[in-house]
């Protein structure tokens, strides 16, 4: 048998469940298409694209070294482009690894339905998490809501995650020679000098992260409780991005890390114990992310709970280039956002105080600042983009208060306490001491004259106070309830029924510069391709990079690639299960793009043979869906209602 591999997020040779399959099926034909007007607004950002670059390059080299090569292709179809390289190689079955965004989720489903219809085998498997979202359930079978609930569940599940899998040792080649590869152009001319710096602090590709993950492991690991909250320093793992295009699986990391766990909880070391507690918490969010946007898909691009809707954003374009260029008078927030332009990274806590000011000192709307990450950050995860900006937005049942202001001068000296996170970033405030580095606007004059400083000249001032910030939320908040209030009373005297789903409204619309240019014809040209215009940011400056982030790593012995693969020989038990319920019709409404897929799915019923198999025993034949039984988006069948545990003033309804 010969079988199509197709590589998405899973950029990886070990412990790719998908290759795997292919491997013991027969002959492998490995393909990577690059397809990215299918992402509408969420087109890959000029960082991620280079990573991705390097990624490919360094699976594809890795491939030739077991037998065959990565078929890539560039389409405006992903379906199309398969069926293309499945009837030109002659094979018979599709394998890959779930991904659990709400396009992948529709582009999953309509390959399936596709590619089942022209007589074509499709499995799909678990390769991006611990458990898959429809495993972890509470005691009445549904969904939890709240961060510490799923994860308490997850690390109390009765079976342990499956152990990673060693890469395999020989891969059988499929037929390519009526299947040649498209050149696929990631970046244009005015990119490739920033792009360039980018290697100077990031070595892409799956052997590079496992070498990233052992130095984190046995370094920074142990005191990862007490330095995670450091921004001046590299005291974190630096794997989100690996993370993100799947060149460590999860499990891996987790496995790891609880080993190390294990030998120190042997020792008496209290204090390892506790860092691995906190890594793998944060472990739990990435899950929790996927977890979220399956069970709601709409959440990267409304608030989960209603109430949000209401309230009065500010539309103000000045605010925003303000923020992203690094120009609002708060040195730490102006410091992570050069920093994120100049190397596509921010450390967790800087990202909490940035997209915490957007939202609640300058209230611009979350989408936007949502966006901009994602255009920006080398590690743009959508699923983990939305929930952390979520969670910022207070719309969340666990989700920080709306109302609290993170004070950025405050957060400076928990974060930063002397001050050279700051000096690195912002050059025209290193002269100043310490005492006044995170609040520059009350220093006196002749402190300031010394350091060169000639605050609203060289250095802005504060674009808003926070006591004014504080004043301007409270009446933000104050007309939020009382429309909500008011809608909720319409609704109810039945004077305007079913006008109170926020589906109902527009999004506001993305600042005019942040819009891609997309060539969204058909047009498989690659000379096109080569000469799309991409976004630029001409007001914008890319710094030149520190060594800050330059992770070095010890070469480590490359014996256990050759080592006794015998995980890759046991039986096909471990593909994921996956439900049967169809997509909601709704979903016509949350992806307006795909309004041309017809999403009449027809999932293949299980044979009497495997009825009565285990959860962990199923075959991955068909894609995920989001839709269980008890799914609605109507009021009546609200968040809060089904879980009236979670404590709100008031009763909120949710958006979906």
């Amino acid at each position: 048998m010969t079988s199509v591999v197709w590589f998405r997020r899973d950029l990886r040779v070990e412990d790719n469940p998908a290759l795997a399959a292919g491997v013991r099926s027969g002959k492998v034909i490995a393909v990577f298409v690059w397809a990215p007007e299918e992402e509408g607004h969420y087109y890959p950002g000029r960082v991620s694209r280079w990573w991705l670059k390097q990624s490919l390059s360094s699976l594809n080299s890795s491939l030739q070294n077991l037998g065959t090569t990565l078929v890539t292709k560039r389409s405006t179809d992903s379906v199309l482009a398969l069926l293309d390289v499945i009837k030109s190689t002659g094979a018979t079955q599709l394998l890959f690894n779930h991904l659990y965004d709400p396009f992948s989720l529709v582009r999953d489903h309509r390959a399936k339905e596709i590619l089942t219809e022209n007589g074509i085998v499709v499995r799909s498997f678990n390769a991006d998490l611990l458990y898959e979202p429809w495993e972890v359930l509470d005691d009445e079978g549904q969904p939890f809501v709240t961060f510490s609930s799923f994860w308490d569940r997850c690390l109390r599940m009765p079976y342990d995650p499956q152990p990673p899998q060693l890469p395999p040792k020989k891969i059988i080649s499929g037929d390519l020679s009526k299947c040649p590869s498209d050149t696929l152009i990631f970046e244009n001319d005015s990119e490739r000098g920033s792009n360039a710096l980018l290697a100077r602090a990031w070595s892409p590709g799956w052997s590079n992260a496992n070498k990233a993950l052992t130095a984190f492991i046995n370094g920074p690991l142990l005191d990862y409780s007490t330095n995670r909250k450091k921004a001046d320093s590299a005291t974190t793992s630096f794997l989100s991005p690996h993370l993100h295009f799947g060149e460590v699986s999860v499990r891996k990391v987790f496995h790891q890390a609880r080993t190390k766990q294990i030998l120190w909880a042997n020792e008496g070391n209290k204090a390892g114990e506790e860092s691995v507690n906190l890594f793998l918490k944060s472990i739990g969010l990435r899950e929790y992310s996927r977890y979220m946007s399956f069970n709601h898909p709409y959440s990267h691009e409304r608030p989960l709970l209603g109430h949000l809707k209401f309230f009065p954003w500010v539309v103000d374009e000045n605010y925003f280039k303000a923020w992203r260029q690094g120009r609002t008078g708060y040195p730490l927030v102006d410091a992570g956002m050069r920093e994120l332009w100049a190397t596509g990274w921010l450390h967790d806590r800087i990202r909490v105080v940035v997209s915490s000011f957007f939202v609640k000192v300058l209230q611009l709307p979350w989408r936007w600042g949502m966006k901009y990450f994602w255009d920006t950050l080398l590690d743009a995860d959508l699923e983990s983009d939305a929930l952390g900006w979520q969670y910022i937005s207070g719309t969340l049942p666990d989700s920080r208060e709306f109302d609290r202001i993170d004070n950025p001068q405050i957060d400076g000296y928990s974060f930063d306490p002397n001050g050279e996170y700051v000096r690195r970033w912002l050059p025209e405030l290193a002269r100043l001491p310490t005492e006044w580095i995170h609040h520059p606007w009350d220093a006196p004059e002749y402190v300031l004259q010394a350091a060169g400083i000639e605050l609203g000249s060289n250095y802005p001032l504060p674009i808003v106070t926070i006591d004014a910030a504080k004043a301007r939320l409270q009446e933000a908040l104050t007309h939020m309830w009382q429309q909500e209030t008011n809608a909720r009373a319409v609704l109810e005297n039945g004077t305007e029924e079913g006008h109170g789903d926020s589906f109902e409204d527009t999004p506001i619309a993305f600042p005019q510069d942040m819009q891609m240019e997309l060539e969204l014809e058909l047009d498989r040209d690659q000379e096109s391709v080569r000469n799309r215009t991409m976004r630029h940011y001409e007001d914008q400056m890319v710094p030149s990079l520190t060594s800050s982030l330059v992770l070095r790593v010890e070469e480590e012995d490359e014996a256990e690639s050759s080592a006794d693969n015998r995980n890759l020989a046991r039986d096909d038990n471990n593909r994921a299960q996956v439900p049967t319920e169809v997509l909601n019709h709704r979903m016509q409404s949350v992806l307006p793009q795909f309004n041309n897929i017809q999403i009449a799915l027809r999932n293949t019923e299980d044979s009497p043979a495997e009825s009565s198999t285990s959860r962990r025993d199923r075959d991955g034949g068909v894609v995920p869906v989001w839709s269980p039984a008890n799914s609605s988006y109507s009021e009546d069948n609200s968040y809060l209602q089904r879980h009236p545990q979670i404590n709100w003033s008031r009763q909120l309804s949710q958006t979906g």
